[in-house]
C-alpha cells in the first residue's frame, strides 16, 4: 500500500470576481466544476478525499450529492485561503504522511496529474514537497508532508503554502504539468476560455 496521501479539495471561497454566481457551480460538459474536481480527486488513488466548504455550503454539497468524501465546513472562509488549509488539516487521517492541496477551480487538472504527483511523493518516502509547475513556474496542486502541518496551521490571511515551503528547507520536487497547473477560473473570461458555462438555474 505504501505511504498514504489524502487530497483536500478547497471549495470554500466567495468567488468574488465572478460576479453574480459561484464559479465552482459553473458547468463543464453539463457537470458542476466542484463535482468534477472531487470526482477526479477520488479517481486519483488517494487514500481519502476531504472537501472544505464555506461560501454557499448547501449548494456545494448539493452539487456533490452521491459522491464519497469527508466534508469539513470552514466557518472562517471569509478570512482567506489559509483558513481552508487549516480546516483541511484537521480532517487528514493520522496514518496519512501527506496531503495534496487541490484548489477546486482548476478545470484542466485531472486524476492522472494527481496520481502521478502522489506516486512521486511516495517514491520520495513522504519527505519532500511535490509541487506542480506550469512552464517552469510554481503552480498547483502541491503535496505537503506531515512535517509541515504545524507551520501550515499557523498561516493567516489569503495565503497558501508557498512561504512555509520556502522556509522549511525540505527538498521540493517540481512536476511539470503545463497549463493545467495554472488554469483557474477566477472570472467570466477565464471560465469561457476553459470551456465552462455559468450554472444552470433551476426555474422552479
Amino acid at each position: 500500500m505504501g505511504a498514504r496521501v489524502a487530497i483536500a479539495v478547497l471549495a470554500a471561497g466567495r468567488s468574488a470576481r465572478m460576479g453574480d454566481f459561484n464559479k465552482l457551480l459553473a458547468v463543464f460538459g453539463g457537470t458542476p466544476l466542484v463535482r468534477l474536481s472531487v470526482q477526479r480527486a477520488a479517481a486519483s488513488g488517494a487514500y481519502k478525499v476531504i472537501v472544505v466548504t464555506g461560501h454557499m455550503e448547501f449548494e456545494i454539497q448539493e452539487a456533490l450529492s452521491g459522491l464519497s468524501f469527508t466534508a469539513v465546513h470552514n466557518d472562517a472562509f471569509a478570512l482567506g485561503l489559509s483558513s481552508s488549509i487549516r480546516a483541511a488539516l484537521q480532517a487528514v487521517p493520522e496514518d496519512c504522511v501527506g496531503v495534496l492541496i487541490h484548489l477546486a477551480d482548476m478545470p484542466l487538472l485531472n486524476e492522472r496529474h494527481m496520481s502521478s504527483m502522489i506516486d512521486i511523493f511516495k517514491r520520495a518516502q513522504g519527505t519532500s514537497v511535490v509541487r506542480a509547475t506550469a512552464f517552469g513556474e510554481p503552480g498547483n496542486p502541491v503535496i505537503l508532508p506531515r512535517t509541515l502541518f504545524r507551520a501550515l496551521g499557523e498561516l493567516t490571511g489569503d495565503k497558501g503554502a508557498r512561504q512555509v515551503i520556502a522556509a522549511s528547507g525540505l527538498p521540493v520536487i517540481d512536476v511539470e504539468l503545463g497549463l493545467p497547473a495554472r488554469c483557474d477560473v477566477d472570472n467570466v473570461e477565464a471560465l469561457e476560455a476553459a470551456g465552462g458555462l455559468p450554472p444552470i438555474v433551476d426555474p422552479r
